[in-house]
């Protein structure tokens, strides 16, 4: 009759030998499981809580005031190009005081890196009206740079289009944001007693 054929199993896996096991060399062999200390119930407990800055009062944020320092953005560069925008005029325009757009190390790095398309943007990021904000830290993700920079200093306002970004930021108290819609600049989280407009 033949032989009974065997189903096979699926995912069946070849045993492993642990790396505890005892037919491994001492050396190479894993340790066994630290044993952790039981915690102290009556022991006082650290929490780490962040001390927030000073400078917000409510929704208040004393340290914003013309003339306003605007941290600006890769895209929003690029997208006020298409939208045959302005910057410094633009900025102006919306909030109705003297704007000094500023521009970090990182952004400056991502737009060189972006190549000979982006050469406008780049133009216009080297205007000798816009502040250069040197960066310390490694990397050039400037996003990272543009959120641990408002973190620190609550002195900015963040012009940018990137979601991701502006939902980063909307973590943070007391930093608004300008972004663009309808052919205009439009600012977000900004007290009504600071002058900014409400469309």
């Amino acid at each position: 009759q033949g032989k009974q054929k065997k189903a096979r199993k699926y995912a069946v896996m070849k045993r492993m030998i642990s790396l505890r096991d005892e037919r491994i060399n001492a050396k190479d062999r894993a340790k066994g499981p630290v044993k952790k200390k039981k915690e102290d119930p009556s022991a006082i407990k650290e929490r780490e809580v962040p001390q927030h800055p000073s400078c917000l009062f409510f929704q208040y944020n004393t340290q914003l005031g013309p003339p306003y320092h605007i941290l600006v953005d890769t895209n929003f560069i690029n997208f006020s190009i298409k939208a045959k925008l302005d910057l410094v005029q633009s900025m102006m325009d919306c909030l109705y005081a003297k704007c000094i757009p500023c521009i970090t190390d990182c952004v400056m790095a991502e737009i060189e890196k972006l190549g000979q398309r982006y050469r406008v943007a780049l133009r216009i990021a080297k205007d000798p009206r816009f502040e250069r904000l040197p960066c310390m830290h490694k990397g050039t993700y400037a996003d990272d740079c543009l959120v641990q920079r408002v973190t620190q200093h609550k002195c900015y306002i963040v012009a940018t289009v990137d979601k991701e970004l502006k939902r980063r930021i909307r973590k943070i108290p007391g930093v608004p944001i300008m972004y663009i819609s309808r052919h205009r600049y439009n600012i977000e989280r900004m007290p009504d007693d600071y002058g900014a407009p409400r469309f």
